[in-house]
């Protein structure tokens, strides 16, 4: 006896999750908690472990394919429990079952969601999907019947082409008039873009993760109404502090002290002060958060991470830098896990890491801010006696969801950090 193993909610409002690789097959026996498919959501990959110990039956879900959360993704025959319903039935099942498999022949209610999968190769053969049987549950067509088909040999042609008038022009297979994938993203943005590719242009197929991400931002533009403000903070003391403790914290501790943590320590302080930036939209309400997690963004060289900081506010310069040093590795050796990219309240985004001065960040969604802290670099800078000194300049840029926030509270925000920082130094801080 199937049963059926469903797309599971890997993090908070995430409501699909993109099949990036499959880590089992049909016929393979898995135990209980067993990896047996790798997801992606929103910037994050993280591996789908089985609920159950037994046989895999089938893949209902395509590689690359975006399915909704509850959504079936592979069947499983669980072991032991097939022999124990067969004992208790006898003739009655039999008839309940045949009835069932007729029901599922004449079921044609999947056959037109299409999955991205499906799509691609029924484009790249020409082949015209309406003519397809599908072998998934409600007649859906899966990757296995398309290059069933293209194996074959035997390739259906869109029939419209045979009928056409000077008035009417053959529908290109899986253009607009096709229904809508099973992916929840608009469909445009499952569809490729008319764009000339000239001799020696380089085209790169789009991943599960820039997809993903380049969704995430989409929703984050569109439904936010970004404004954005920045200031400027002397760091001098904190650049001339962390340069003198850094040889023996990495000597004590076994990693670098960075930047980063002190930056991330002033912020978490200042949102004690103004909760308002530790907020989220929720439509008919706005929600403070009372835990302080703060998510900090980690690049790779072809996707950005926003792993977390649990409980950033009860932590202290030493234990933000484990967390940051730690959190930086899963990204780098791909073992970060859906968890920790959950519970983010307010985001830190180190452009400076690159040389960045100034920028512009995306909110991330459903978060109402993010700070960027840019590129450290030396300036002439008017002291208040008039005289001009070299000093250690760092610009702190702040993007912030209109609906929940208004300059007023960011200003103020912004002024606490910057003052905070401005404060560190030997005499004043402490990172234990």
């Amino acid at each position: 006896m199937a049963t059926e193993i469903t797309m599971p909610q890997l993090g908070e409002s995430v409501t699909e999750g993109t099949i990036s690789k499959w880590l089992v097959k049909p016929g393979d026996k898995v135990n209980k908690y067993d990896p047996i498919a790798e997801v992606m959501t929103d910037k994050v990959n993280a591996e789908v472990p089985s609920s159950y110990t037994g046989v895999i039956q089938d893949l209902v879900a395509d590689e690359d394919e975006t399915v909704a959360v509850g959504a079936i993704i592979c069947t499983i025959e669980v072991e032991g429990a097939a022999p124990a319903a067969e004992e208790k039935v006898n003739k009655p099942v039999e008839t309940a079952s045949a009835s069932a498999a007729s029901a599922e022949e004449t079921d044609q209610s999947q056959k037109k969601r299409y999955s991205p999968a499906v799509l691609r190769l029924a484009q790249e053969n020409n082949i015209d999907l309406e003519q397809v049987n599908g072998s998934g549950k409600g007649g859906r067509i899966t990757r296995k019947d398309i290059l069933a088909v293209i194996e074959s040999g035997a390739i259906p042609q869109p029939k419209a082409a045979e009928t056409v008038t000077p008035q009417q022009e053959p529908t290109p297979v899986a253009a607009s008039s096709t229904p809508t994938p099973v992916a929840t993203q608009p469909a445009k943005e499952t569809q490729s873009i008319d764009i000339p590719v000239a001799a020696g242009d380089i085209e790169i197929p789009v991943s599960g993760v820039r997809k993903a991400i380049a969704a995430n931002m989409v929703r984050s533009k569109h439904e936010a109404p970004h404004a954005w403000t920045m200031v400027e903070v002397d760091v001098t003391n904190l650049v001339n502090f962390r340069n003198s403790v850094k040889d023996e914290f990495k000597q004590k501790e076994g990693f670098n002290i960075t930047f980063l943590p002190f930056f991330i320590k002033a912020v978490v302080e200042s949102l004690k002060e103004y909760p308002q930036l530790n907020s989220m939209w929720a439509g008919d309400k706005i929600i403070h958060k009372k835990d302080i997690n703060i998510s900090i963004a980690v690049a790779t060289d072809d996707a950005l991470y926003v792993p977390v900081i649990k409980h950033a506010d009860e932590k202290n310069i030493k234990g933000i830098a484990r967390e940051v040093n730690d959190l930086a590795g899963k990204v780098r050796t791909g073992k970060l896990s859906g968890a920790d990219m959950q519970g983010g309240t307010f985001t830190v985004n180190n452009t400076g890491s690159f040389g960045s001065v100034l920028s512009t960040p995306i909110i991330n969604y459903p978060q109402a801010a993010i700070l960027s802290v840019e590129s450290i670099v030396k300036r002439p800078v008017v002291m208040e006696n008039d005289m001009i000194a070299v000093r250690s300049m760092v610009n702190l840029c702040l993007s912030l969801d209109h609906r929940v926030l208004d300059g007023l509270v960011c200003g103020r925000f912004l002024a606490s950090v910057k003052e905070k920082l401005e404060k560190i130094g030997k005499d004043n801080t402490s990172i234990y």
